[in-house]
């Protein structure tokens, strides 16, 4: 990751931010800037980032959330017991909460909400996350147990995944429009294609948050972002599209540059059952095509860490595998002609919205002619991205960055978009969902990340930085951002 001199300075000032320090002022309205729309507002209805990044902890909440340090604490559950084998989760609810409609939350809410997610007609674009629940049985209103096929160390974990947010059966035919949560914020509006508006919720069974209300502006455009920073109509843009512009920002003392890390994996993904692609030296060639770097200083201002399979580096078991499939033409060349492609090929290279792909996209596509690969991009809307590469796989090769945790185990569903298909590596992840074991957890880890890697079932580029910029008088934005979220609850102005 580059950092100038200006920017640990800047750094340095962010921390003390962070820190709380200085009085505050109770109140006030702060505008958040957003890249992306969310498709909608129902984090159990769609796989986009941007729907988290609107709703999580503002205005829905979970049994269990994540906090800004990664870390699992209580959320909609105050404790739970598990049962000595590890295959029952009895949740002890809080008291008194309610809905932003009034209503009272109650375990039938958590049962709903769960069997929802597990039915086999379920939408949830995680609905892995749910699979292994065999019961969701109601012990009493603020008590409710649910029962494993295995035990899972990482239960608690998934229970804290924007996908598990509770919703209320009253309210959940309304929730991708109007969402109706127990969070510390309120809906108020959404204006389609500009905004979405939340306010305060009085009646927070929690510390009430500072702020009055915020809205999340979405601007698409690097040089519009920059724009609205610059002359005050954005607050803060805690995923910041122009990195190239940080130090200039850091530079200005009415600005706050925050530099943290994500869980977001950015790929090359590879479609493992399209044409040449299901040939295991082609995936290799391009793999060997793509300068990582090159494309961390081109597309991200050299924001970025290069990986070398699907697992983040902060994470404590992660394996350098970057030398697996370190930038060389020649090979590149030599695998494409032992595959029947000495006169080169021609992919598809669909690209969403982001600066990343869309940046990263042009940079790629070069890096693959060079070695005999023509790639005809289409830059695609997020929900056009949605629709024909998530959904119907309709698709060569993309870039997207990956943001849930440890989310290696989408690489054990023969039915996801990249459609990777391995009966060792889902046995792997298996015996690592019921390992407790933290070395043995580690072994397993290793031999996922290696397998991956070897199959070169994705082109691994690089994590995904977290660039932000606030104005210098707002404290309590998340500097890393450990599931894709702008949480607001400790936000506040200073003084």
């Amino acid at each position: 990751m580059k950092n100038t001199g200006k920017m640990r300075t800047a750094i340095a000032a962010v921390s003390l931010a962070l820190a709380g320090g200085g009085a505050f002022a109770a109140g006030g309205s702060i505008t958040i800037g957003m890249q992306l729309e969310p498709p909608n507002l129902d984090p159990t209805g769609g796989a986009a980032a941007a729907i988290d990044e609107v709703v999580y902890a503002n205005i829905f909440e979970g049994l269990t959330r994540f906090s800004a340090d990664g870390s699992i604490r209580p959320g909609l559950a105050h404790s739970w017991d598990i049962s000595e084998d590890g295959t029952t989760y009895t949740f002890h609810l809080r008291e008194g909460v309610k809905y932003h409609d009034g209503t009272e939350f109650e375990a039938t809410d958590v049962k709903f909400s769960l069997d929802r997610a597990r039915d086999e007609n379920s939408t949830n674009a995680q609905k892995a996350l749910f699979a292994g629940i065999t019961d969701v049985e109601v012990l009493d209103p603020l008590t409710v147990k649910v029962s494993l096929s295995d035990p899972n160390g990482l239960f608690t974990t998934n229970m804290a995944w924007g996908d598990a947010i509770i919703l209320a059966p009253e309210s959940v035919e309304s929730a991708a429009t109007s969402p109706v949560g127990t969070g510390p914020f309120r809906f108020v509006r959404w204006v389609q294609g500009d905004s979405v508006e939340i306010e305060r919720n009085p009646d927070y069974w929690g510390n009430p948050v500072s702020l009055d209300s915020a809205v999340f502006k979405f601007i698409s455009d690097p040089t519009a972002a920059f724009s609205a920073l610059m002359t005050g109509d954005i607050d803060a843009f805690p995923g910041f599209p122009a990195p190239e512009t940080l130090d200039q920002l850091a530079a200005d003392s009415r600005f706050n540059v925050i530099v943290g890390s994500t869980e977001g994996e950015t790929i090359l993904s590879t479609n493992n059952k399209s044409g040449p692609l299901t040939d295991v030296r082609v995936r290799k060639a391009i793999a060997h095509a793509i300068d990582r770097q090159d494309i961390i200083d081109g597309a991200m201002s050299g924001f970025g860490t290069p990986i070398g399979s699907h697992f983040a580096p902060h994470h404590p078991d992660y394996i350098d595998l970057t030398g697996n499939s370190m930038h060389d033409p020649e090979l590149s060349k030599q695998l494409l002609a032992e595959a029947g492609f000495g006169d080169g090929l021609s992919l598809r290279l669909m690209l969403p919205p982001p600066a990343y792909a869309r940046r990263g996209g042009e940079i790629i596509a070069a890096q693959l002619r060079d070695v005999g690969i023509e790639t005809e991009i289409s830059n695609l809307e997020w929900a056009q991205w949605l629709e024909q590469v998530f959904r119907n796989k309709d698709f060569d090769l993309t870039i997207v960055s990956h943001t849930e945790p440890n989310d290696i185990g989408i690489y054990a569903r023969p039915d996801y978009y990249f459609q990777y298909d391995n009966r060792e590596f889902q046995d792997i992840i298996a015996e690592l969902t019921i390992t407790a074991d933290p070395e043995a957890r580690r072994e397993l880890a290793g031999k996922a990340q290696r397998m991956i890697s070897d199959d070169y079932v994705n082109g691994f580029l690089f994590q995904l930085a977290k660039t932000g910029v606030a104005n210098a008088k707002i404290s309590g934005l998340w500097e890393n951002s450990p599931t894709q979220a702008n949480d607001l609850t400790d936000v506040q102005w200073n003084e």
